[in-house]
């Protein structure tokens, strides 16, 4: 029907690139925020007092109110709170993944200035390790991956696990 209707087949097409370049603006234009306070190796809480879960990363526990402090967990923290406390960042949700979780956290990737991806990074130093969404979250295979080079290099907390890993 479309190969018909030449007209209305290039009005589709004008309409699909405009919601592409308003989608693509969008992006570009997100804002950067502040990092105020890193709360453990896969928390932090902006500026603006909102907490953000870090999306497809969990780090070992430090601040659970029910659990004893996690091997590496210190370190884990430690190394987030170098990597964004103070510093601007900018967040990106994903669809697959509610926009918060139960603790009332926004659920985001976390990306630095200068491009630096903060849930990979934790992940390919081995201060955290991926997790899956139902359903696959943007970044879950290169999560994955990351994951796996890791446990190979024995980096970070992959250094602790036993040889049998």
């Amino acid at each position: 029907m479309l190969a018909t209707r030449p007209r209305l087949r290039s009005c589709l097409v004008g309409a699909l690139f405009l919601v592409f370049v308003a989608e693509l603006s969008v992006v570009q234009a997100q804002e950067f925020v502040k990092v105020k306070r890193v709360v453990d190796g896969d928390t932090i809480i902006l500026e603006t007092g909102e907490r953000v879960r870090l999306l497809g990363v969990n780090a070992p526990e430090v601040n659970h109110p029910k659990k004893a402090v996690e091997a590496f967990g210190k370190e884990a923290s430690e190394f987030t709170q170098r990597m964004v406390e103070g510093k601007l960042v900018r967040l990106e949700t994903d669809l697959p993944a509610s926009a918060n979780d139960k603790h009332s956290r926004i659920r985001a990737y976390v990306f630095l200035q200068d491009g630096t991806h903060l849930n990979a990074e934790i992940i390919r130093q081995g201060y955290g390790f991926a997790v899956s969404g139902r359903t696959p979250l943007k970044y879950e295979y290169e999560f994955r991956r990351l994951e796996q080079e890791a446990r190979e290099k024995r980096r970070g907390l992959w250094a602790l696990a036993g040889k049998g890993e």
